[in-house]
């Protein structure tokens, strides 16, 4: 089957080439689940024998002078023309199924469904407590200063060598030390300075027991079908068209003088010497056909190219094994069969088969 689609996709090539020359081009009048390409045809020649010219020819020239007779010729005195002649439409009444009523959906409601779990809640989170540590303290006893030492003035008795009568005025003032003055306290005085300590209170819990959604609430979609009623209406089956009737010319009879032989020259011909040489002249230039209807690829099986293989030994050309498969030898022996018998190349053509004596 793989030799086959190859075989299908090479002869779709030159048709695929056709369409890039001719946009737009489709077949005429095609028919659902027929199969449609345009094939080559190729140039046709014939061999011709002609002589060439070797050796130019010679002449002696003599006039003669033109002869003349009356005729009778036609002239046309009214061109052809067409007339428009208009063909009705032809219509008939059916019955037709519409619509009246899209389809559509609605939304239902579904409620939804609930269950019981146990939790474990804390009711109490973990904390730290801080704990205070008192301060300690001791007694202790020590003296303290009152009254720092100092110097004061003392008046001392005058002295007996004084010459004053006033024993006030023998009077000696000296400067004396007076020591500190101290005074023993007893005071507390803090050992250790107050602290805290960290205490960890553990979390309290307690199960409670809760009812939760399993499934929350969703919408159905309920579908809703089309409403249809028949209606008869007329339909065109064949639109109104134009026919253009051809009126043909008319002509008339006359008569006038013409040149039954023009002035010409008597000639004696020496005559030119040519040798005989064989061309090849083409006598009709291929290309692409028209339209053409050919086999469809889902035709195209095992069976169908045995009967080809078969066919084209039957006349001479050799496709290699009956196998059905369309190898390179059933290809090139198709090929030359269509090209000796002037058949379209390329394609599994009806003409084709039809020479070939094959079903189609």
């Amino acid at each position: 089957m793989k030799q086959i689609s190859n075989f299908i996709f090479a002869f779709l090539l030159i048709t695929a080439f056709s369409n890039k020359v001719v946009a737009q081009d489709y077949p005429p009048n095609p028919e659902s689940g027929k199969c449609y390409a345009k094939c080559m045809i190729p140039d046709e020649y014939e061999n011709l024998t002609e002589e060439v010219l070797t050796k130019q020819a010679t002449q002696r020239l003599e006039i003669l002078p033109a002869q003349f007779e009356q005729v009778d010729e036609q002239i046309e005195v009214k061109g052809p023309s067409t007339r428009l002649e208009i063909i009705p439409a032809v219509y008939e009444t059916v019955t037709e199924r519409i619509e009246i009523k899209p389809a559509s959906f609605r939304l239902e409601p579904v409620e939804a469904t609930y269950k019981n779990v146990e939790s474990r809640i804390m009711v109490r989170p973990e904390e730290v407590k801080l704990i205070e540590v008192p301060a300690v303290y001791e007694t202790v006893t020590e003296q303290i200063e009152i009254s720092p030492a100092s110097t004061k003035w003392v008046k001392r008795k005058g002295d007996k060598n004084c010459l004053s009568q006033d024993p006030n005025d023998c009077l000696v003032w000296c400067l004396v030390e007076v020591p500190a003055q101290y005074e023993t306290v007893t005071k507390t005085i803090m050992k250790t300075a107050p602290t805290t300590r960290e205490s960890v209170v553990p979390a309290e819990y307690k199960t409670t027991k809760d009812r939760v959604v399993e499934t929350p609430p969703t919408t159905r979609r309920v579908e809703i079908p089309a409403e249809y009623k028949n209606i008869t209406k007329t339909v065109v089956v064949r639109p109104a068209e134009t026919k253009t009737i051809e009126i043909p010319a008319e002509y008339k009879n006359v008569k006038k003088t013409v040149m039954v032989k023009p002035a010409e020259t008597n000639v004696t011909e020496v005559p030119a010497q040519y040798r005989t040489v064989s061309n090849r002249r083409l006598v009709k230039a291929g290309g692409f056909s028209e339209w053409r209807e050919v086999l469809c690829q889902n035709k195209i099986n095992a069976v169908k190219v045995q009967e080809i293989q078969a066919a084209l030994k039957s006349r001479g050309y050799d496709p290699g094994p009956i196998d059905n498969v369309m190898g390179k030898m059933t290809k090139s022996a198709l090929v030359k069969f269509q090209k000796e018998n002037g058949l379209p190349i390329g394609q599994l053509d009806f003409d084709t088969l039809k020479a070939l004596g094959v079903n189609y």
